[in-house]
Parts: C-alpha cells; sequence; structure tokens
C-alpha cells in the first residue's frame, strides 16, 4: 500500500518537470532580443550631426579599442589579412541599434564569403556593451568601446555628433588598410546590409 503513493507522485510530478524543461528553450528564445519596453525610446533625432573627416581612397585612421571579449583590438593588426567592416552605432539598449547588430550575428556567413571581419563600435562604457550585447545570438565580431577618451575614434573619422553619441556609420577597409567604402546613415534607420554586401564584392574585385 506504500507504494501507491510514490505512484502517485510519479504520475503528477514527471509530466510537470518534462513541461517545465520544455518551458526553458522558449525563454532561452524570447532572450536573444532585448524587449521593445527594456529599450530607451530616442524619438526622432536629426538624420546626421557631424562632419566626416575621411572619404574614400583615404588611409583609414588606426586605433586600438578594448572589446567585451576582454582583448584591445587594432585596425592596422587586419592589415594584410582581412578586409574590415566599422560598423559605428549611437546607443546601446535603442530599438535601431538593438535591430542592427543581431541583424549581423545572422548574416555571419556572407561577411566570411567577403572575407570581411566587422568590429562593432559604440561610444558606450564595457559594462554596459556587454550587458547588451550579451543577448544576441551568435555574437561573432569583436564590439568596442570607445567610451574613454570619450569618442576619440569617432573624432578621428569625423563622425561624432554633438551629443557625444557617434552616427550609424560603416567604413568599409581593404586589405592594404585603405577606405572603400563610406556610408552615414540616418540615425532613425538601419542600414541596408545588402547595400554593403554589394560594396564588398566590389573591393574584393579590385583587390
Amino acid at each position: 500500500m506504500r507504494i501507491v503513493p510514490s505512484l502517485l507522485l510519479a504520475v503528477f510530478l514527471i509530466p510537470a518537470v518534462i513541461l517545465a524543461g520544455a518551458a526553458v528553450p522558449a525563454q532561452a528564445a524570447n532572450a536573444t532580443r532585448p524587449n521593445s519596453d527594456e529599450l530607451y525610446q530616442v524619438g526622432h533625432l536629426p538624420p546626421t550631426d557631424s562632419e566626416l573627416k575621411v572619404k574614400v581612397g583615404d588611409m583609414a585612421p588606426d586605433f586600438t579599442l578594448p572589446s567585451i571579449q576582454g582583448e584591445d583590438v587594432t585596425l592596422s593588426d587586419y592589415h594584410g589579412k582581412k578586409n574590415v567592416v566599422l560598423s559605428f552605432v549611437p546607443a546601446a539598449f535603442t530599438p535601431v541599434c538593438s535591430d542592427q547588430w543581431p541583424g549581423y550575428c545572422l548574416a555571419e556567413p556572407l561577411f566570411k564569403e567577403q572575407d570581411a571581419m566587422l568590429l562593432g563600435i559604440s561610444e558606450d562604457n564595457i559594462p554596459s556593451l556587454y550587458a547588451w550585447t550579451s543577448e544576441m545570438p551568435n555574437l561573432w565580431f569583436p564590439v568596442l568601446s570607445d567610451f574613454w577618451p570619450h569618442g576619440e575614434v569617432a573624432k578621428k573619422y569625423g563622425i561624432l555628433r554633438s551629443s557625444g553619441m557617434a552616427e550609424r556609420a560603416l567604413f568599409v577597409i581593404d586589405k592594404q588598410g585603405v577606405i572603400r567604402y563610406i556610408e552615414i546613415h540616418d540615425i532613425n534607420t538601419r542600414p541596408d546590409l545588402g547595400k554593403l554586401m554589394n560594396a564588398l564584392e566590389e573591393v574584393n574585385a579590385q583587390q
């Protein structure tokens, strides 16, 4: 007779455990991007607010910045090895930025096909960038902080806005370190990935 309560517990508890386990992947899937109520709504901003200091054909200004992965990254280390795409975004935990970089996370094969390394850069500090990007799936590219001296790299390229944020900007740099494509995009919208891939294709065709 003592076996009966145990059997009853098994009948009720085992399905509950299975259901609880099944809920975990669903929760993980929902955590890949911040919910809209977790993001700071910046409202509509002036599309651009800076004066570009570089042009296509210039050598890309070199820099070394700390990454959330714990290592410093130097642009010139990629010379002779990879094309480089610099993706400057204005701020962590904002809606458009939280769409743009997760899209690049999913597009890793496209960048590899173009023999390109993506470097993500923001004026946020390392802890903020770490917390923000930890919710992005398959973060394969270095995320760099241009926080201090504040906006130093953005200033070199001429894309630091009066608010202290960077423009939403893309730079394609070839294996010789020369800037081959520049897009200072409307800060309120996400750049077109196809346009960026076309630019990389043209760079590879010329090398």
